[in-house]
């Protein structure tokens, strides 16, 4: 058998004359089509579709603010010297003109006032990163309150949680590079949180810092970390959540037309490039414009890093600030035993700073888990329709909250001028009571709003209009739905409660549920029994209704008119 035929019949068929010449551009592209198929790869790909809403805008934001802290950093690090060997300052910031540093904090003060453009690029890089966190927290929160981590998207909300997580640690290591004062206080948060553990914590210590804290090695050390090794697994997982996304589709909202098995919204090319083209920089103006009149970050104000002294108002970036919530709202608890002690009052937030993450990483298995549902989910669901898991989305959220605002105790004491002690303690209760208060409120405003829209199904939208009827009866006139707007109210499923199995099988003998099977049962009864969600209306009881409604118009152009 020939290898190849249909290329040799293409070259049998090819005229042997000269061809027409072509431009430079066109015979590159045409290079790269016979080698790596350039023109069908385009052709596939830039027609596909791509769902319109504000919402979607949260994830271009991460994604473009993660551009920008490329760009700034590469910037940066050719004028950053990760050394900690001690030099005399002789720079343009007088007052610390012959003061002993290390050459990390020399070296930053030297981009912050000698470097043209660096002070810029310092603030461009940091608030990049604060916008990134925050962006990626909230594109998060929106699929979780959508439901857009249902199969076949798991892998897709695994490396997006990935991401959010070794951002915040490369964004702790990043503002800890300078080596001034804050910094330093923060290395020491969490050097007391690795010696917390117990057996392997001292042995990990001095495996990190090389040594005694701070030792010598530990800014090249965090230094290489933070612009090499996170940075390369955080762009592999942001390629497989790309990659993923347009091999899944994205999902879109519900609306007339848009179904579990279309895709509705404008192509990639050319709406949508030009539109993201737009997007990217206008979020590179707004994050430029936010670090020329908003100071962040001066480490010139705070010195250098000495481990006898520690910076007034320390805090951490935002998000970090729920672990040192934890940390300040912890009582110092500690355990002696057989000469070693246990520091409870760090080991216990060191061990529920993860936990809180896992708790909402998590949730989709176990959701998944109650409902059974192995089919694909390509249409977002509205928060309303799902009342408990928003209510368990809104009491983290809560947690989250008073977390930082234990964080940053001191700061609020000082502001409005209230006692710390009070406020440490309005936290430690409001860490067990706030999530439970948050959880029944949220699920009381969704079950309402479910039921809201029932009632607008039924009877239709209130005009405002009051008419009195033949028999005295005053009543309000309800406009009806258009089409459109019934599917979107309609547009979602409602899952039954589960049953526990006959206590006795087809033999007769006798069966004990397990208790994993009780547990699901239950967890299934609460979310979609009666006080999990409010019945969505029949067809049936919709036509009724909307029968009814021609009756009651029937009878009142009926009615005699008054003169």
């Amino acid at each position: 058998m020939r290898a190849f035929p249909e290329r040799r019949q293409r070259f049998r068929d090819e005229p042997s004359g000269r061809r027409a010449p072509t431009g430079k551009g066109e015979a590159l592209a045409g290079w790269f089509d016979g080698r790596v198929g350039l023109f069908k790869m385009a052709k596939a790909n830039l027609r596909k579709v791509f769902p319109d809403h504000w919402s979607f805008l949260i994830g271009e934001i991460a994604l473009y603010t993660f551009v920008i802290i490329i760009l700034t950093g590469v910037y940066l690090t050719l004028f950053f010297k990760p050394a900690m060997n001690e030099v005399v300052y002789d720079g343009r910031w007088t007052p610390l003109s012959g003061i002993r540093m290390s050459q990390a904090y020399e070296s930053t003060l030297h981009i912050s006032f000698d470097v043209r453009g660096g002070l810029l690029m310092r603030q461009v890089h940091h608030w990049a990163a604060i916008v990134f966190i925050a962006s990626m927290l909230v594109h998060m929160m929106r699929t979780f309150f959508n439901g857009v981590y249902r199969k076949p998207r798991e892998i897709n909300w695994l490396s997006g949680a990935g991401l959010l997580i070794l951002g915040m640690f490369d964004g702790f290591m990043g503002y800890s590079l300078p080596d001034d004062l804050l910094s330093g206080t923060g290395l020491r948060f969490m050097e007391g949180a690795i010696l917390s553990v117990p057996i392997v914590g001292t042995y990990v210590s001095f495996f990190f810092f090389d040594g005694q804290f701070p030792g010598t090695a530990i800014v090249p050390r965090l230094f290489t970390v933070h612009v090499l090794l996170i940075p390369g697994i955080m762009l592999g997982l942001l390629a497989l959540h790309m990659i993923l996304l347009v091999y899944h589709k994205h999902t879109h909202q519900p609306g007339p037309g848009k179904k579990n098995t279309n895709i509705v919204g404008p192509p990639l090319w050319p709406v949508y490039v030009a539109k993201s083209g737009g997007f990217f920089f206008l979020v590179f103006g707004i994050t430029t414009l936010m670090s020329a009149i908003a100071q962040i970050n001066p480490v010139w104000s705070y010195g250098p890093y000495r481990p006898d002294q520690v910076s007034t108002d320390a805090q951490p970036d935002w998000y970090m600030g729920y672990s040192e919530g934890l940390i300040r709202l912890m009582p110092g608890w500690e355990i002696n035993l057989w000469g070693h002690t246990l520091v409870l009052g760090v080991l216990i937030p060191f061990l529920v700073f993860p936990t809180v993450l896992l708790i909402i990483w998590l949730y989709p298995f176990l959701e998944a888990w109650i409902t059974g549902d192995r089919r694909e989910h390509h249409l977002n669901e509205r928060p309303r329709n799902a009342p408990t898991r928003t209510a368990f989305g809104a009491a983290w959220i809560g947690l989250y909250a008073v977390l930082l605002a234990g964080g940053g105790n001191d700061l609020i004491a000082t502001h409005f001028q209230l006692s710390i002690n009070a406020i440490t303690w309005a936290c430690r209760i409001g860490f067990f009571v706030v999530p439970v208060v948050v959880f029944v409120i949220t699920k009381r405003i969704c079950l309402g709003l479910q039921h809201r829209d029932r009632q607008k199904l039924l009877h239709g939208r209130e005009s405002g209009i009051i008419q009195r009827l033949p028999h005295g009866e005053y009543t309000e006139v309800h406009e009806p739905l258009s089409p459109g707007e019934k599917y979107t109210l309609t547009a979602y499923e409602q899952y039954l409660p589960l049953e526990l199995p006959p206590s006795v099988d087809e033999a007769g003998v006798a069966r004990k549920p397990s208790f994993k099977e009780r547990l699901r049962v239950s967890l299934s009864r609460s979310y979609f029994g009666r006080d999990g969600q409010v019945a969505k209306p029949t067809k049936e009881q919709v036509a009724e209704h909307e029968g009814h409604g021609e009756r009651e118009e029937e009878v009142r152009a009926e009615e005699p008119q008054r003169p």
